[in-house]
């Protein structure tokens, strides 16, 4: 009975850290790739020579930074978002303060409406005492390393021998000019959820965590029934353009911000093609209607879907409270992102939240001994057990989440936890805010069949190469 309690309380807590702990990137209802831009003022005219001079410099040798060699009691001044109504801000505080006594964390909420504009106002103005920011997402973190307000890592992350392939290739990612100022610690990513009763009825073997593309369109055809009044969709594609879009930078060689997008176009066809034969359901209606994509795959009829880890939670709860019905979702299971031929499973799409030390600190070891602490295994640990996605996971954070009750039983879905390379959705750049702008409003114009794919990508190519300067 004790178990069974926790797991509820655990299924609670992951509902209401995956869908209020990040606030835009986070939660059930638009990923950052789409918005992030929107929420966050990036100022994106960057002081390029004093961010190089910057990194040029090592840690301050700060004479009251002694804390971390001595034991002495010291204070960490923490800019967080939604105190109350985020589960790991507090659980992380009383993990790390009970491991280190002589530390007190102070933590301060600025709301999680405009965070980071409201954190750069902080940091830029002189009396600003924070010792470690939370950042929220990538455009934000570009304003702040642009105003050097944030302590470049690199020389505390050798000292500690930290390994960065535990994040993904999610490093690479956010470096600026040579130089990391942020470690990662909770992460969103996407996998494929199906309904296994569907496949059942089929009589076809279940998605697998290594598929190609080809292989996923064949599935999706497979299980699909045009008839009317029985109708099943293969597959369901949410409106939002990373739902088809992204697919294309899972190599590893391709982003968003790359201002050539023909490889794009293999994706547009195959879902263009899926809702001709009526595999998938109509980009035109679905906009039109409003259907959320939670509906879509609670509703029983739809085989597959890409979507986000935090779909998870609602899931899960959802069902247990009844809201769903389980004899139309409630044996459900999930697999590792589809790939092109020759790239590695388990390559995805994800968004990710972080941990930086300011430059004006007068505690950076003690900071930085913070922040890799949270974005290392206990820290992981300590955000699994509040039912969120930690950056770094292995195999004690995936039986965390995956002993959850309501949480498939297969091998398969726990599998699916395990990401081999995590791109992000919004990469590092100045100007992202203009590019997704672009790509969004093409992307709409070629779903809704107002252009054709090549005239949809050869705007985007145009328009975005003039952000770029090309």
């Amino acid at each position: 009975m004790k178990k069974k309690v926790v797991s509820v309380l655990l299924t609670a807590a992951m509902l209401t850290g995956l869908l209020a702990g990040c606030g835009s990137n986070g939660g059930d209802t638009q990923p950052a790739a789409d918005n992030a831009a929107d929420n966050t003022q990036t100022e994106a005219a960057a002081d390029t020579t004093q961010t190089e001079a910057a990194q040029t410099e090592a840690p301050a040798d700060n004479a009251a930074d002694t804390s971390a060699d001595t034991g002495e009691a010291v204070t960490l001044k923490w800019a967080i978002w939604d105190k109350d109504t985020t589960p790991y801000w507090q659980a992380l505080k009383d993990a790390y303060e009970a491991a280190n006594p002589n530390v007190t964390l102070e933590m301060v909420d600025l709301g999680s409406a405009d965070y980071m504009t409201v954190l750069a106002t902080e940091l830029s103005g002189s009396g600003s005492d924070f010792d470690v920011v939370t950042i929220k997402d990538v455009p934000g973190y570009a304003t702040l390393v642009s105003k050097n307000t944030l302590e470049p890592l690199d020389s505390y992350i050798s000292a500690a021998g930290i390994d960065l392939s535990q994040y993904g290739g999610v490093d690479k990612q956010i470096t600026v000019n040579g130089s990391l100022y942020e470690l990662p610690f909770r992460n969103d990513f996407w996998v494929v959820f199906y309904n296994k009763d569907i496949f059942d009825a089929a009589g076809v073997a279940y998605p697998t965590n290594d598929m190609t593309f080809d292989e996923y369109d064949a599935l999706a055809r497979q299980v699909a029934d045009p008839t009317f009044g029985s109708q099943i969709y293969g597959t369901h594609y949410h409106t939002w353009r990373s739902a088809v879009q992204l697919f294309g930078v899972l190599d590893g060689q391709h982003s968003i911000l790359d201002g050539e997008y023909d490889f794009f176009k293999p994706y547009y066809e195959m879902v263009l093609n899926e809702e001709n034969d009526q595999i998938c359901r109509n980009y035109a209606d679905l906009s039109a209607e409003g259907l959320h994509y939670s509906a879509a795959f609670s509703g029983g009829d739809v085989a597959m879907m890409n979507m986000g880890s935090w779909f998870i939670s609602t899931l899960i709860s959802n069902i247990q409270s009844g809201e769903y019905d389980a004899s139309l979702c409630g044996n459900w299971g999930m697999v590792k992102y589809p790939h092109a031929e020759g790239v590695e499973a388990g390559s995805t799409l994800g968004t990710i939240t972080g941990l930086s030390v300011t430059s004006v600190s007068d505690n950076k070891d003690e900071a930085f001994k913070f922040v890799e602490w949270v974005s290392g295994a206990e820290g992981a640990k300590v955000m699994a057990e509040t039912g969120n996605f930690p950056a770094l996971m292995n195999d004690e954070v995936a039986g965390i989440i995956s002993s959850l009750e309501g949480f498939p039983t297969d091998a398969e879905s726990k599998e699916a936890l395990s990401v081999s390379n995590l791109y992000l959705e919004v990469p590092y750049a100045e100007n992202v805010s203009e590019i997704n702008d672009i790509l969004d409003t093409y992307h709409k114009s070629i779903m809704n069949q107002e252009m054709t794919i090549d005239e949809g990508i050869a705007k985007m190519n145009e328009e975005v190469g003039k952000v770029l300067g090309q």
